[in-house]
Formats: structure tokens, sequence, C-alpha cells
């Protein structure tokens, strides 16, 4: 893990944490994909659900700090769609923590969970258009499984989406 990079479960007291990481990034990487009205309340919205997500228990949260201060989440838990499998719901990193290495740590940390777990193997969605988020997939280790869809986000105007696949051994 590289220097003064620490990972840990999420607990219901990080739901303004997970919020904050979660609406930044949302702010820089989405900003051109919704009408401007709606992005500003799926920011919003992106601050506030986490608290709800954390008391609920149904999946789990980690976290990664940078000397101490969280800046990358992944959510995941048994894929709904492929029995045996894990999914990442959610995998976002505030802007702050971009080329800091924390979400190379918080992935990997992610994925030997997954395997401890005792999983087959993980998917995730992510948008078609987002390059970076892309490339970092593919970084580690994640191969497109050739999957597409569309999602709505709730603003009425489906996004399409690619689906990145990672098989345990």
């Amino acid at each position: 893990m590289a220097e003064g990079i620490s990972t840990f479960q999420a607990t219901t007291d990080d739901g303004d944490v997970v919020g904050e990481i979660h609406a930044e990034s949302w702010k820089v990487a989405y900003e051109g994909f919704f009408d401007p009205e709606y992005f500003a309340e799926a920011v919003r919205s992106r601050r506030e659900k986490w608290h709800a997500t954390l008391a609920d228990g149904q999946g789990t949260i980690l976290i990664a700090a940078l000397d101490g201060r969280p800046l990358t989440f992944s959510y995941f838990g048994p894929s709904p769609t492929r029995p045996g499998d894990a999914e990442i719901f959610g995998f976002y990193s505030h802007p702050d923590g971009w080329g800091t290495g924390s979400a190379g740590a918080l992935i990997a940390a992610s994925l030997t969970r997954l395997r401890e777990e005792g999983f087959s193997g993980v998917h995730l969605w992510t948008l078609r258009d987002t390059p970076q988020s892309r490339r970092f997939y593919a970084k580690s280790g994640f191969t497109e499984s050739g999957a597409a869809r569309k999602h709505d986000f709730g603003d009425g105007n489906p996004i399409e989406q690619v689906e990145y696949e990672l098989r345990f051994r």
C-alpha cells in the first residue's frame, strides 16, 4: 500500500464522509452528462444518501484515507445478477485524491476482501464516456465483458454504461 494510505470499513458514522467523496467526484466527472438543474439536485442527493445506505447494512463500504483524510470509497456486495459473484455498486474518489494512489490501494483492498469472502469474481458498470474510470479499471485487472446497458440516473435520459469484470483464480 502506498505510503500514508490506510483503508478501513465504513461505519454508520461515516455517512457525511462517503457523501462528500461521492458528491465531489460527481461534480467533476459527470457534470457534462446532465441538465444543470438536475445535476445540482443529483450532487446534493449524493451528499445525503449514504447515512441510510450505511444504516441498512446492505453491502460493504470501504474507505481509503491519505494521511487520515478519507478520499476514496468502494461499495460492493453480492451481485444481484451473477450468482457467486460480487458487484461493485460504486467506486468514487474525491478529486483531491486523484493521482495519490488512494484509488489503487482501495481497489486492491476491495478485491482482497471479495476473494476472502469467497466470491468467484466481480463485475461493475461504468459510463461508456468516462475514459479515466475505464483506464483505471483496466489498469486494476478488469476487462470489458462486452455487455452494455442504458442507465437512467433519474432525469429520464438514459446514459450508456459498459460492464467490466474480473475473475478470481
